[in-house]
């Protein structure tokens, strides 16, 4: 397998059409932090676009900044963070679940695979956050999706359809995003020794409120050992983070204080950690599992609880999201959580196990016949030679 390493779009179109031409399935990597998420992939060459990279342009007045496909995660949070901005999605780092160095990632990487952090609760998924977009499809053909303004859509929105894409539908070559403004101040607050079906009740009272919180999640006594500065958790913790100005925020606190008749607030850095820690799947990291997510409706979050009992795991997006480890899955453990997902019309996903494991169970939720019919049809439309990660979702497509 050989490397094509691209530095800029004519560079991309160029090794497009040399694929294309000669037959060629291609790989998308940028830094490589998730290349064992999806099934895994039977390619000729890796296409290479970490040198794809830089910001483009930042117009911090009008909360938009537009970047090149390769470009570090960190550089553009870094950027952000001297003008006190913030990509709303919040994205989560899974490099070390995968065993790569934390930090890693890119920002073409996070939409691929929507990795959208815990602030998601708050600010909205990263499909709502990529406004436009330049790409190469299967044709060696360099286009354009959405602009630089979020109403600016009259037609298929496009930035859409390629978050959460895995890179099937074409390679990236620039992304441009809407930011929000970084809350002066947070703070964390951990309601403690408090069982599951109180805790994840009372993450759905308060995401109904005005308090507008960036974090809302739950962590049972089976998974506390994941998250040592919680310490003693008791039957388990519910964490809820608020942020904003000092005024807003000390108006928040004392409402949050009423709410919760007086518990633990813990330091609004030390609250970010864990927050990130609890997007980044840090539970698991290092452990030698299998791990899924399943993402339900919060108001199911009760019962799909009580349907996981036995198994390790724990909720965020107030319940919205559920993550857990299996110390091997196979097709039936797969059927049940599948099944469990079902129920609470929600779906469950496959995001780390074994190269044999992901080729023998579906990685994501099998299609209805008739979504399946316009996956593939999508697929044909941006892709009709299946050049750009081939199976990497669903197989033969």
């Amino acid at each position: 397998m050989g490397t094509i390493a691209v530095a800029s779009e004519d560079d991309l179109i160029a090794a497009v059409c040399a694929a294309r031409g000669d037959g060629r399935k291609l790989e998308i990597v940028g830094a490589g932090t998730k290349r064992r998420y999806g099934r895994p992939l039977d390619t000729s060459d890796v296409l290479d676009l970490s040198g794809l990279s830089g910001i483009s342009s930042y117009e911090p007045e009008e909360l938009v900044l537009t970047a090149r496909a390769g470009t570090p995660l960190a550089e553009i949070e870094a950027a952000l963070a001297g003008k006190q901005q913030r990509l709303g999605f919040d994205p989560a780092d899974w490099g070390p679940l995968f065993g790569v160095p934390a930090n890693a990632g890119t920002i073409a990487g996070a939409l691929a695979t929507d990795t959208s952090g815990s602030a998601r609760i708050r600010y909205g998924a990263a499909r709502d956050h990529l406004i436009g977009f330049r790409a190469v499809n299967g044709f060696g053909e360099a286009y354009k999706g959405g602009g630089r303004v979020v109403k600016n859509v009259t037609g298929f929105d496009l930035p859409k359809l390629m978050c959460g894409a895995m890179g099937t539908l074409g390679a990236l070559s620039e992304v441009t995003l809407r930011l929000v403004p970084r809350a002066p101040q947070s703070v964390t607050f951990a309601v403690k020794d408090i069982v599951p079906e109180l805790g994840l009740t009372l993450l759905r009272r308060i995401w109904a409120t005005a308090l507008e919180p960036t974090g809302l999640a739950y962590i049972p006594a089976c998974a506390s050992d994941g998250f040592a500065d919680l310490g003693d958790i008791g039957a388990g913790a519910a964490l809820i983070r608020i942020d904003g100005a000092r005024e807003a925020l000390r108006e928040k606190r004392a409402a949050l204080r009423a709410m919760l008749h007086g518990e633990d607030a813990i330091d609004g850095e030390d609250g970010d950690v864990l927050f990130a820690q609890i997007g980044a799947g840090a539970a698991f990291a290092g452990r030698p599992v299998d791990i899924w997510r399943i993402a339900v409706p919060p108001s199911e979050s009760v019962a799909t609880a009580h349907a996981l009992a036995g198994t390790q795991w724990y909720a965020d997006w107030a319940g919205g999201l559920f993550w857990l480890e299996l110390s091997d899955s196979d097709q039936g453990a797969a059927t049940r959580l599948r099944h469990i997902a079902a129920r609470a019309n929600g779906a469950a996903t496959l995001l780390r196990a074994s190269a044999a494991t992901r080729t023998a169970i579906p990685v994501f939720p099998p299609e209805p016949q008739a979504r399946a019919a316009l996956t593939r049809a999508v697929k044909a439309a941006f892709d009709p030679q299946g050049l750009f990660n081939p199976g990497r979702m669903y197989e033969g497509v």
